[in-house]
């Protein structure tokens, strides 16, 4: 069974829309596919970006070596805070 597709509407700035609207007409596609295929790979980055916070928290909860708990911890602040 197929779902039906949700409509959203969506305000873009206009920089962020001409840059959509360009990369339409090289791939020779609709505005609205490449919005889906930014947000899906959007979306993806941010649950690789998810698994690799508590990858490395939990790393950092079975290490023993100070030198790589500071590592880890390191790593996970530049995650949370940026640089």
């Amino acid at each position: 069974m197929r779902k039906k597709p949700a409509r959203q509407s969506v305000s873009l700035p206009p920089a962020i829309a001409r840059r959509v609207k360009s990369l339409a007409e090289s791939s020779r596609t609709s505005a609205n596919r490449i919005l889906v295929e930014l947000i899906e790979s959007g979306l993806e980055v941010r649950e690789q970006e998810k698994k690799r916070f508590f990858e490395l928290a939990d790393r950092l909860t079975q290490s023993r070596d100070p030198e790589e708990q500071s590592r880890f911890k390191e790593e996970l602040a530049h995650m949370t805070f940026g640089d």
